[in-house]
């Protein structure tokens, strides 16, 4: 997907959560959760306004990410040249973000919507999606796992993001299946925690084992 089609849908998704938050403003509580704890039950607060105005704030800022990202990357590290696995992906990453926060309104605007299931189904898709695109991404400041190790060699970026990528997907399979069946809450955050860690170790590892120290 090109910069400037990536920079439209974006701003479709602003204009998805405008016309969201228009409708559902006056269904919503004078206090909108915006946080949940591990049982699912609100544990953070805003005003009607605020707690309306964040997901629209949010897509906005992403929309301006989009396009300022490939503008400022370094020389050496230019996100352009893998331009198109860029603006899908953050896409994919607007559109989780989209999801939950709608989801969220709904649910405090009086709608029967599993506002943590819908979360988590999301967060499992967008896991897998991420890892089917992980060995395409090339050596940048802004996506992708960057550790020291990955950021100071191709090759163990490449490995990394090889091996990085199977851990994805195979979380995200993990974290859609322990919703299904109902597994613990705590069970989907532990997953990506533990992916992240992993992929953190592998690039240590395959650095020390390519550098020889």
């Amino acid at each position: 997907m090109n910069p400037s089609r990536s920079l439209l849908a974006s701003l479709a998704f602003v204009a998805i959560a405008l016309a969201a938050v228009v409708w559902l403003y006056p269904a919503l509580p004078a206090r909108v959760p915006v946080h949940w704890n591990l049982n699912g039950q609100p544990d953070g607060y805003r005003s009607r306004f605020w707690g309306a105005a964040l997901p629209v704030a949010l897509m906005a800022g992403w929309a301006v990410l989009v396009w300022l990202l490939p503008r400022i990357s370094p020389k050496g590290f230019e996100l352009s040249r893998f331009a198109p696995v860029y603006g899908l992906l953050m896409l994919i990453v607007q559109a989780f973000v989209l999801v939950t926060l709608l989801a969220g309104l709904l649910a405090s605007a009086g709608y029967a919507v599993p506002h943590w299931k819908v979360s988590m189904l999301s967060l499992g898709a967008l896991l897998m999606v991420l890892g089917n695109f992980m060995g395409k991404l090339r050596k940048n400041f802004f996506i992708g796992i960057r550790t020291p190790w990955t950021l100071a060699s191709d090759a163990v970026w490449e490995r990394t993001h090889r091996v990085g990528g199977w851990l994805f997907l195979g979380a995200g399979m993990l974290v859609v299946l322990a919703v299904v069946m109902g597994g613990p809450r705590w069970l989907p955050i532990a997953l990506v925690l533990l992916t992240a860690l992993g992929c953190a170790l592998y690039s240590l590892w395959i650095y020390r084992r390519i550098e020889g120290r």
